[in-house]
């Protein structure tokens, strides 16, 4: 297999980073945005969309900070997708930035997946 492209999106909330960090790394915080269903047991999070299921484990994590999760049927060791927030220390301005890979022909793909997931989050947050 080839290696995947890696890519990194910028995303502006009005949240603060603890409650965004709720959303982003926890089963129940998952669920209400990126999934249909989220379950976890440990380090191990089952992710559910209709009929399909796929697993990952939490890689890392820092409170309010990010957290970093790889599919388990990753291709690599250094594939893994992962949110991470970031408060800009002038304006306060809290982003999330999300470091993904995929096929260099489905980047584009990708990236349109992230944020419509994204715009659910936001709108989830109430802050579309």
């Amino acid at each position: 297999m080839s290696a995947k492209t890696k890519f990194e999106m910028e995303f502006v909330f009005q949240a603060s980073p603890q409650l965004l960090y709720q959303y982003i790394s926890t089963a129940s915080g998952l669920s209400e945005w990126y999934a249909d269903n989220v379950n976890s047991r440990s380090e191990k999070f089952t992710f559910i969309w209709d009929e399909n299921e796929e697993e990952a484990i939490l890689l890392k994590k820092k409170s309010d900070q990010y957290v970093r999760f790889q599919w388990s049927h990753a291709d690599s060791p250094e594939e893994y997708f992962e949110l991470r927030i970031v408060v800009d220390e002038i304006t306060k301005d809290v982003s999330l930035f999300v470091t993904d890979f995929a096929e260099e022909d489905e980047v584009e793909e990708s990236k349109m997946l992230w944020e419509n997931q994204i715009d659910d989050l936001k709108h989830v947050l109430g802050s579309a």
